[in-house]
């Protein structure tokens, strides 16, 4: 619990903040926190009051979409929250999204996963983009483009004009992994153990552009989405190697709480999502399964 923090996103400074959380205290005769060393932590009291709180606000924000479904309006906000990675890609469908719906405020957070799953435990968002559906939470999600898994190298290093590269051949390379918990990183570490290699692992960075900045650098390979190649230049300091069992396909998908009624332009920017359809990566292999279908995570 940060009362600074709260505090900036309340608008008011923190004297003023800690003001009305004494009085509120003072009004309901409880302590709504407690303070342990430097940091402070809700009381069963302030539990409660913060859940009670979250339900009003829910229920206001219920009421707003049905206002607007009567209006037949155009207008509100949109929360998304998205991996990282995905901003490579899914801010071309903002952008279409918000030129359909001028008069829309679109909140935009981009995010690692752990934090994504923290804002979805929380019900901060009305969608979320992710390359992997949480387990634990009810949900809905739909796969809605690819996302192919390679091996990144710098250019001019020894492997970029190989064919065909044996999963062994890695285990003399050092890697850069992104942090532990992500999607990217359990499925590397998914392939290492289906191939019973250990490569080093020189260091773990939580953002991809820091990533591909290492590798350009010559500091190791990595295992990235082929995604995080669309901005750069052709000839660019990065290649992709030619590894076999790469690419590894995966998919993103746009997820909602089960129980989450979706405003009109929440729904309407699910529709445009899934009606995407981005055009698939060259050399990429059509993915098993069926590519359209919702499933519900338990």
């Amino acid at each position: 619990m940060n009362m600074t923090r709260a505090a900036e996103e309340a608008h008011v400074t923190p004297s003023a903040f800690s003001i009305q959380i004494k009085q509120l205290s003072e009004g309901l005769g409880l302590p709504l926190h407690e303070q342990a060393g430097k940091r402070l932590f809700l009381t069963e009291a302030g539990r409660a009051v913060a859940a009670a709180s979250r339900d009003v606000l829910e229920r206001l924000d219920h009421l707003g979409m049905e206002l607007a479904e009567m209006q037949g309006l155009k207008r509100g906000c949109v929360r998304v929250a998205m991996i990282t990675t995905a901003k490579y890609f899914a801010t071309r469908l903002i952008g279409d999204f918000c030129r359909a719906y001028p008069e829309a405020e679109f909140v935009l957070e981009v995010v690692n996963r752990e934090q994504i799953l923290e804002r979805m435990r929380l019900n901060l968002d009305d969608l979320y983009i992710m390359g992997q559906a949480p387990e634990g939470l009810e949900v809905v999600a739909t796969p809605f483009a690819e996302n192919p898994l390679v091996v990144l190298a710098p250019a001019g290093h020894a492997l970029c004009d190989a064919r065909a590269i044996p999963p062994s051949r890695l285990e003399s390379e050092p890697f850069i992994l992104r942090e532990p918990g992500s999607g990217t990183r359990q499925a590397t570490e998914r392939y290492f153990a289906e191939h019973n290699i250990r490569p080093a692992t020189r260091m773990t960075l939580g953002s991809d552009e820091t990533i591909k900045q290492a590798v350009a650098a010559g500091l190791g390979l990595a295992v990235l989405s082929r995604h995080v190649l669309t901005l750069d230049p052709e000839g660019g300091p990065l290649r992709e190697l030619d590894v076999q069992g790469f690419p590894i396909l995966r998919r993103w998908y746009v997820v909602h709480l089960a129980d989450k009624r979706l405003s009109p332009l929440a729904r309407a920017f699910l529709k445009l999502l899934e009606d995407s359809r981005p055009v698939r990566l060259e050399r990429d292999a059509a993915p098993s399964g069926p590519s359209d279908s919702k499933r519900r995570t338990p």
